[in-house]
């Protein structure tokens, strides 16, 4: 078999298909790197590492820039990556050039799968791949969303929670919560998937006093509230009751019956992982902050 025409000749085939086929140049790219990857993987076998170099003089020579060695390594990683498996119609070559970096089966396959469920593009790919968002979820939540199993709210919880901002320190707790307030979105995909922002600096009246809960969440995936306290200091005890009692304010006096019960999530400079150990109450989660 000459696996080099073979190869060439899908290539030459993709370009025209691009040219005049526009809607279909994402398909066709796929379809071709699959074909090419899998005769360069047979080629490889038949003659040696050594051939994808010399494939890629000549069809660079041929055909013009674009089929570097490194690109048709690629192209045989991605069809023994893809063996067996259905195409993912939203994602492009470029996306697929980013997840083949990774090298980790595990790691390639949880983002392919955010980026089916996200509709990511590119860009938000990068982002959560710069940003270590696969290293920041327990195996059990990686494994569940690779397999399309439903989670749990606080499986879903990265740690730490990463906000963006030039500040190389925050001073106050006052200054954190602004910092969140002004990116909210991207804050709140750090949570996870579902969150819709409600207010700051949330006022409620208990008894004769009046009390602030620092951000009012609601996950429309998980149909409750989620109380977020802001500390700039380590976890302690007393941050426990306090989350508590607005959990429970919101509970009885905001939820509606057929909402689930509200979540506290207590966000802190340090983590103490035995204070949230001998808490009775499994809603409220702690994560620390990472200034970035």
């Amino acid at each position: 078999m000459n696996y080099y025409k073979e190869i060439k000749e899908n290539l030459i085939n993709n370009e025209i298909i691009k040219r005049v086929k526009d809607y279909s140049k994402n398909r066709s790219d796929l379809e071709t790197y699959y074909k090419v990857g899998k005769l360069l993987s047979e080629a490889g076998k038949h003659y040696g590492e050594g051939i994808i170099k010399k494939y890629s003089i000549k069809l660079t020579n041929e055909l013009g820039r674009g089929y570097s060695e490194r690109s048709l390594k690629y192209m045989r990683q991605f069809y023994i990556f893809q063996k067996g498996q259905s195409l993912i119609a939203n994602l492009t070559w470029t996306h697929y050039l980013q997840l083949l970096s990774l090298e980790d089966v595990i790691k390639i396959q949880y983002y392919i799968k955010v980026c089916e469920q996200n509709n990511l593009s590119v860009r938000d790919l990068r982002k959560r791949i710069k940003n270590k968002e696969y290293e920041r979820l327990s195996k059990d939540a990686v494994e569940k969303i690779i397999n399309n199993e439903n989670i749990e709210i606080k499986e879903s919880i990265k740690e730490p929670i990463i906000i963006e901002t030039k500040e190389k320190e925050i001073i106050s707790e006052k200054v954190l919560q602004e910092l969140i307030v002004e990116n909210i979105s991207e804050f709140m995909k750090e949570l996870g998937e579902g969150y819709s922002f409600i207010d700051n600096e949330y006022k409620i009246k208990m008894g004769n006093t009046y009390n602030y809960i620092d951000l009012l969440l609601f996950n429309i995936k998980y149909n409750c509230y989620v109380v977020v306290e802001l500390k700039h200091s380590e976890l302690r005890k007393e941050h426990i009751g306090q989350i508590q009692t607005y959990m429970n304010y919101i509970d009885k006096n905001i939820k509606g019956i057929y909402q689930d019960k509200t979540i506290g999530i207590i966000l802190v400079k340090r983590n103490n992982k035995y204070i949230i150990e001998y808490t009775s109450d499994d809603r409220i989660l702690s994560r620390e902050y990472l200034l970035r």
